[in-house]
């Protein structure tokens, strides 16, 4: 499935000819060219197959670090190039995230979509940005917020001037080291009238860990992303790496991307399941 830069990014999310969700999927951090076309060629050959609209997603900076030593990036240029390249190799949209107002007008001159980090998804300037870009805005909904809180930073975008908007469930904080993902947030964001994504990896952290390295529970991948088909998420987002254990920034919490294919195949059944129930 390419991705025509002339139609709409909404539009493209919408277009599977079987009803099936899109995907956000990639590395959490760009660490390299080579890492990122593979991830990029894998996830891509397997939406292709399962009419999954695809969009790689990497940051090409991690400002949200635990520790100051902790691995941010290769260099803002050089990760954003990366990620035009994939998206022009493949014929895919990119998608990254931005921490401050100047970094959306750069930003948006390298990738298709903005993202919005959940730490910031209230701050309003840094909203209005994205919004003025025209790409399309995801905002991660805070581990802080309430699903009908959302309504509030949808408005943000929307009242800027730019109707493509999309928000992303990605767990509530649960104590100080879980998260736990309220499926009853889904369908009542979707009354925005906007996309609606279950960032599935994400929401199986375990944060604050004392050594200042998040944990997580990877093997939770497949239940917790069920859990999203099951109530109506419009996307799924899956952060994937070669070798998790290696990965420079949020390894404890990846998805190994040999075990991607197996997982999409199943999420797809289970969504062809929900969309005939839903007829």
């Amino acid at each position: 499935m390419t991705y025509d830069k002339n139609t709409p990014l909404p539009e493209y999310l919408a277009s599977s000819a079987t009803g099936n969700f899109f995907l956000l999927a990639g590395p959490c951090v760009i660490e390299g060219e080579k890492m990122a076309m593979e991830i990029a060629e894998k996830v891509a050959g397997i939406a292709s197959r399962l009419d999954i609209p695809y969009v790689f997603k990497g940051s090409y900076r991690k400002a949200n670090r635990s520790r100051i030593d902790s691995f941010t990036g290769i260099g803002d240029l050089e990760a954003l190039r990366i990620l035009r390249k994939v998206g022009e190799t493949f014929g895919i949209p990119t998608v990254t995230d931005i921490h401050t107002e100047p970094e959306a007008a750069i930003a948006a001159e390298y990738v298709d979509m903005l993202q919005i980090p959940a730490f910031l998804c209230r701050q309003t300037t840094l909203l209005v940005a994205a919004a003025e870009t025209g790409k399309m805005v995801n905002i991660k909904k805070g581990q802080f917020l309430s699903p009908g809180a959302m309504e509030h930073a949808v408005r943000k975008v929307r009242d800027a001037g730019n109707p493509a908007v999309a928000v992303t469930e990605r767990g509530t904080t649960f104590g100080y080291q879980d998260l736990i993902v309220d499926y009853r947030g889904i369908p009542e964001m979707r009354r925005n009238g906007c996309p609606v994504i279950l960032d599935v990896t994400h929401s199986l952290q375990q944060p604050n860990q004392t050594a200042g390295v998040t944990g997580g529970r990877p093997d939770m991948i497949e239940t917790v992303a069920r859990g999203g088909i099951a109530v109506g998420c419009d996307g799924i987002f899956i952060e994937t790496h070669q070798n998790p254990a290696e990965a420079k920034s949020d390894g404890a919490n990846m998805l190994r991307l040999d075990l991607l294919p197996d997982l999409l195949e199943k999420l797809t059944v289970l969504r062809m399941a929900v969309n005939a129930i839903d007829r």
